[in-house]
């Protein structure tokens, strides 16, 4: 972060309307309240005590005063005034100090609107001026108004977001030299990838930013941003080689205004504009989807897209992935000798372990089967049958060693979550084998599941080349053994060309493998519906959160991303 230098800074000067600082409200001005000698419903008592305490939900009286006073004090410039009129004094005034002092907005104005219920909407207008460089700034905000429990008082109940709506505990308001310059991200083949194109990328960008900004060569600008409260820690974490721990919580600063534009510097990525284009435009057919496409012989990431532009889901998500977690629980089985593709397998209606009573879809059951068959119609007492051969921690080592998942040591470029495939027992265990219980994951760990089975070797997904930074990518403790893994990738071909998968595979191509799965969530009225499969060196892994069985909400979206990715 630069240093900050003194900016000249305009005063606002407030107009004084009988003494009383004036704040713009629906086209009028209206006065000050005062929180001292009042009491709860406005009324004071001599020598400014109050008369009584109020109790129950604050009145409209009350929330009109309470906003007032603390919009008037606020746009005045006190901040202790208008950190009075809250109920955290301390936290409220540091936030308004820095509003002025470290983002250095000054000509204050702010616009109350109407109250809806406790919560009052109101506009900030104002002017950040930095080393000779200014821009005006205009935003929406709102504040909600609560009564303190030991006196009554109605106060502003105190959030970061009430100064500006995209900050959060521990974040701050700053304008100086941007910390990190901008970078042009380029895709595999140059074309330039920007978030109005591509509107899935905009947290990808700001993290490759935050990450590759000082490597790609650019210069920093000026800017007023967001810096988040974890920043700190990151750069504390900062081994002095520039390379940083990535976290599945981290989330990048983000910049709210340019002063200045910076030079950027060029990055390149592995992501396909190709690839990137047809996933935004599938998801955005779909209500809260999430894809991820990459190459298995390499790892590469070609397109990672979100129905909401907001939590990266396909690649930070963790959510239960149902049965396309039985990929890893199979591959476990075939290196045990636990099940064969061709070899009878029970797939009865029912299964117990641990407690809990199982069952597929609609009660299925496949009488005389083989694991090819309960693979194919994804039969889940198939695999909760062999929960008893199985110890707790076979399951977690499966996924570890083999298909390098839950050990947070991936680095992909930006912030990523890395599968959890936690020990458990008893139902929890058996649940596990079929993706529920504990188990974790996101479309980016699912595509990377698949891509495992294809090749045999785990090999960790990236959007941006180690060559870049020379940091070190995951590796697996050893690759699937190759009888396993030959079991497997048919087991896979023939539930996209014949199973549960076939019909959303349909047309897709020869070279062809694919598996479903739904998991349960509780609260919700429909499973969330998984997809992944591979189309000759292209893997693709797919949640559509609510969206019912996977094969029909998930599966086409999959298909179409594949038939049309490079």
């Amino acid at each position: 972060m630069g240093k900050r230098g003194r900016a000249a800074r305009r005063r606002t000067h407030p107009a004084l309307i009988g003494g009383v600082v004036a704040v713009v409200a629906g086209g009028a001005g209206f006065a000050a309240y005062s929180m001292y000698g009042a009491t709860a419903d406005g009324d004071t008592t001599a020598g400014g005590t109050a008369k009584t305490f109020k109790a129950g939900p604050v009145t409209a009286a009350e929330v009109r005063a309470t906003a007032d006073g603390f919009l008037t004090a606020w746009q005045g410039g006190s901040a202790a005034k208008a950190a009075a009129y809250t109920d955290d004094t301390a936290a409220a005034q540091t936030a308004l100090t820095g509003f002025r002092k470290n983002a250095y907005i000054d000509d204050v104005m702010l616009t109350r609107g109407e109250a809806s219920g406790a919560t009052v909407t109101f506009k900030v207008s104002g002017t950040v001026s930095y080393k000779g460089k200014s821009k005006p700034l205009a935003y929406d905000s709102q504040l909600t108004v609560v009564r303190r429990a030991k006196d009554g008082k109605p106060l502003v109940g105190w959030q970061p977001s009430v100064v500006h709506p995209d900050l959060k505990q521990g974040d701050t308001l700053v304008t100086d030299e941007a910390g990190d310059p901008p970078v042009k991200a380029v895709d595999r083949n140059g074309a330039e990838l920007t978030e109005a194109n591509y509107p899935s990328l905009g947290t990808v960008l700001d993290g490759l930013r935050e990450k590759y900004g000082k490597k790609a060569g650019g210069t920093a600008g000026i800017e007023l941003r967001v810096v988040r409260g974890d920043s700190a820690d990151a750069a504390q974490k900062d081994d002095g080689s520039g390379k940083s721990e990535e976290s599945d919580d981290e989330t990048p600063d983000k910049t709210l205004l340019t002063l200045s534009d910076g030079t950027p510097g060029t990055l390149k990525t592995t992501l396909s504009a190709t690839t990137q284009a047809a996933a935004e435009r599938e998801v955005g057919e779909r209500k809260r989807a999430s894809i991820v496409v990459m190459k298995p012989s390499t790892g590469e990431i070609l397109a990672a897209a979100n129905s909401s532009h907001g939590f990266n889901t396909a690649l930070q998500g963790s959510l239960a992935p149902g049965s396309t977690m039985k990929i890893v629980t199979s591959s476990m089985l075939l290196e045990k000798d636990l099940a064969s593709i061709d070899k009878p397998h029970p797939c009865p209606k029912y299964a117990s372990y641990g407690g809990w009573k199982f069952q597929n879809v609609e009660k299925f059951e496949i009488k005389n089967g083989t694991f090819r068959s309960s693979f194919a119609a994804s039969c889940n007492t198939a695999f909760i049958t062999q929960a008893e051969k199985l110890d707790d921690d076979d399951l977690t080592k499966q996924a570890q060693q083999v298909f390098g998942l839950g050990l947070n040591n991936w680095s992909i470029g930006v912030s990523s979550f890395d599968g959890a495939v936690p020990v458990q027992s008893n139902a929890q265990m058996a649940a596990s084998l079929i993706g529920q219980g504990g188990v974790r994951m996101n479309p980016l760990n699912v595509a990377s599941i698949i891509s495992t089975a294809k090749t045999g070797v785990f090999r960790q997904p990236y959007l941006v080349s180690p060559d870049v930074d020379h940091r070190t990518l995951a590796t697996a403790a050893r690759k699937l053994d190759a009888s396993a893994q030959t079991q497997l990738h048919e087991l896979l071909n023939y539930t996209a060309m014949s199973g549960s998968a076939a019909e959303a595979m349909a047309g897709v191509g020869s070279d062809i493998g694919g598996k479903t799965g739904s998991a349960e969530v509780d609260g919700q009225t429909k499973p969330n519906g998984w997809f992944t499969a591979w189309r000759g060196d292209l893997a693709a892994a797919a949640v559509v959160q609510q969206g019912g069985r996977g094969g029909k909400s998930t599966g086409p979206l999959v298909a179409a991303v594949l038939k049309a990715g490079s």
